[in-house]
């Protein structure tokens, strides 16, 4: 059995501890918010914050993680969006949206760490994530967006 902690909330699976986080959350924990994208760690679809830090959960294996895993389901509610959420929808980033969990995700850890990033700090952080409807532009607009809220609340 493995002890996760994942979103506030303590969890214990049976699981390989060779099998990728990404399984464990979607098919053990059924947070499906975490996208399957390339398998490989190329796309970004799959990021989650491992003790803040964001990591792509289809290479990290659930044995290894040590720290308190969070995915887009543990980043706000429905009743109290993050900052970094709200910024999302005022700049209307989603298209096919498939992406985006990953996407906000690195975007939250990018502003815990910089709450000031510069459009180099962004492209930086997200530019590892690949977007199909190429919505790069509106995601930095959104993460400067969202800066500015953090800095204001």
């Amino acid at each position: 059995m493995i002890q996760l902690k994942v979103n506030g909330a303590d969890h214990e699976v049976d699981a390989d501890p060779e099998m990728p986080l990404l399984w464990v959350l979607r098919d053990e924990l059924a947070l499906t918010g975490t996208k399957y994208g390339c398998g490989i760690g190329a796309c970004g679809a799959c990021s989650v914050l491992i003790d803040g830090v964001a990591r792509r959960a289809c290479l990290t294996r659930v044995g290894s993680v040590s720290g308190e895993v969070t995915t887009i389901e543990g980043i706000g509610t429905p009743e109290a969006l993050h900052a970094v959420q709200a910024a999302w929808i005022e700049a209307q980033v989603a298209q096919c949206g498939y992406c985006q969990p990953g996407q906000i995700v690195s975007a939250v850890a990018l502003l815990t760490r910089n709450r000031s990033p510069s459009d180099a700090d962004i492209d930086q952080a997200l530019s590892a994530h690949l977007c199909r409807c190429g919505t790069y532009v509106r995601i930095r607009q959104a993460v400067k967006s969202a800066a500015e809220r953090l800095k204001a609340s």
